[in-house]
């Protein structure tokens, strides 16, 4: 860990304290002021939607402008949308919510990149640990995003505007730190307009399944993530409960960044992609036994330790898929995905909590869980056949 990368992990944290806060508040938010209870979680889908329209915008600006501009701009719009935010909380003015979160969806797409980002600031025989190192800095989200939405949800006479106004001045923070962060130089990332186009990049075997682990993986988080304050109001929970379930999810989400790195450099990245499939369907019997805080708990840490397994894999997955000069399309590609399932996640959370409830909901989330699995057994077979015939 050297200077650059302690900074952007440190960015990574506040990244994370402004999504943890979104999911924390904004389906509670929505709730309370939009014309039908099945569109509640509308402003969380906006959040991934925005960031799935902003994918293409993001790649040609980090390939314009570099890592630095690119991800300072980002953290601009975040700033603005965060004030917009709690102008329509304060207006309960609904439509501009679910559209102040489209534009945060720009932020999001951005600083998803942190983690590429955090490979090129390592030597390449650590960018395994890299890229799990700057992850684990989200566990300054999971602790500040809960608490902070929780301390300044009564700022103000208008519910969560405060930790809207909150959210402005984390932004302003990172603005400031990204500041300090010294990336490779533009010229030497992203060397030549050339590489192979995206279909023949999305073709390979690897580069498919990491879309895929990541894409469902962090599908299946966000789908049981953004229902849980939803679920837990119905079932009565106060929202101090609520915090503290998400607290320990996302503690579950960024803890294990300390040593997944180094369990994929030991035991190669599929075995640890698996336990992290495990998890998931762990986290779904629990989830179904009960409804009580501790059930809660123990399903949402679990869910979150789950999708840092699978999505590190995907990651370093990832890595090997394309070269520099690819990197901005393929990048680019690969989150585009990730927003796409997003956003349908987000949609079917608030549909299926509000009308079926939280036990189906689980049992739904079953099915992108055996899709990950397969596409998990695909690739290792694959490989077997590949070591078989050159042998």
């Amino acid at each position: 860990m050297n200077r650059n990368l302690w900074l952007l992990a440190i960015c990574q944290g506040l990244f994370l304290t402004n999504n943890v806060t979104f999911i924390a508040i904004n389906g509670l938010v929505g709730l309370s002021l939009a014309p039908r209870g099945w569109m509640a979680t509308l402003p969380v889908m906006g959040y991934v939607v925005g960031g799935a329209l902003a994918t293409g915008l993001v790649a040609r600006t980090q390939k314009r402008w570099g890592r630095r501009r690119s991800f300072q701009i980002g953290i601009a719009v975040a700033f603005g949308s965060a004030l917009l935010c709690a102008q329509a909380a304060v207006w309960q003015n609904f439509w501009l919510l679910c559209a102040a979160t489209v534009v945060a969806g720009y932020y999001n797409a951005n600083a998803s990149l942190y983690r590429f980002a955090a490979a090129e600031l390592a030597q390449p025989e650590w960018r395994e640990k890299a890229v799990s190192l700057v992850m684990a800095g989200g566990l300054l989200g999971a602790v500040a995003g809960p608490n902070l939405a929780a301390v300044t949800r009564h700022w103000f006479a208008v519910p969560f505007a405060g930790a809207y106004l909150a959210l402005a001045a984390v932004a302003l923070l990172s603005l400031a730190l990204m500041q300090f962060i010294e990336f490779p130089p533009l010229a030497a990332r992203s060397a030549a307009q050339g590489g192979r186009p995206l279909a023949v990049l999305a073709r390979q075997p690897v580069f498919i399944v990491a879309a895929v682990a990541g894409a469902l993986g962090f599908g299946v988080m966000n789908l049981l993530m953004a229902a849980t304050p939803i679920a837990m109001q119905v079932c009565s929970l106060p929202f101090e409960d609520v915090a503290l379930v998400l607290e320990w999810h996302v503690i579950g989400m960024f803890a294990p960044g300390f040593f997944t790195g180094h369990l994929i450099r030991r035991l190669g990245v599929l075995p640890v992609m698996g336990v992290g499939l495990a998890l998931n369907l762990g986290c779904i019997g629990v989830a179904l036994s009960g409804v009580d805080l501790h059930q809660f708990v123990i399903a949402l840490f679990m869910l979150g330790v789950g999708w840092n397994f699978l999505f590190t894999g995907s990651t370093t997955l990832s890595l090997s898929a394309y070269t520099p000069e690819e990197r901005d399309r393929a990048q680019g590609a690969l989150n585009f995905c990730i927003f796409a399932t997003l956003a349908l996640s987000s949609f079917a959370s608030g549909v299926l909590v509000t009308t079926q409830g939280w036990r189906l909901l689980n049992l739904g989330s079953l099915v992108p869980v055996v899709l990950t699995g397969a596409a998990l057994l695909w690739l290792a077979r694959h490989r077997r056949s590949a070591a078989a015939s050159v042998a």
